[in-house]
């Protein structure tokens, strides 16, 4: 099983670095992986970090791409709720690598 140290501690991660164990996320090991992740975190970042935690939460599902747009558009607007919007905050795939620093699956289908 991969491991990811931080702060003196091991974490189980699967073989694409995404954390195991939802409970073990916090915002340091996010800021961690983001910077793994060549991520600059700013409150936009956060924004998005934070809306995929609560989707989580409410559907026990990580969002594909597609249903991310289009959800996170219904609750903030079409200004962030589209694809160059995420891309420019998340370059390594929106779907994927936001849900990878929320300490989240990875997201089945197109991601």
């Amino acid at each position: 099983m991969p491991m990811m140290d931080f702060q003196g501690k091991q974490y189980e991660i699967d073989e694409d670095g995404y954390l195991l164990n939802l409970d073990d996320w916090n915002k340091e090991i996010a800021g961690h992986i983001a910077k793994l992740e060549e991520i600059d975190m700013t409150d936009a970042h956060w924004e998005v970090i934070t809306f995929l935690r609560d989707y989580y939460q409410k559907y026990q599902i990580a969002p594909m791409i597609k249903i991310l747009v289009k959800e996170i558009g219904k609750v903030m607007g079409p200004d962030k709720g589209n694809t160059k919007y995420l891309y420019e905050l998340y370059p390594g795939g929106p779907a994927k690598q936001a849900c990878k620093i929320a300490g989240l699956p990875k997201p089945t289908g197109c991601v």
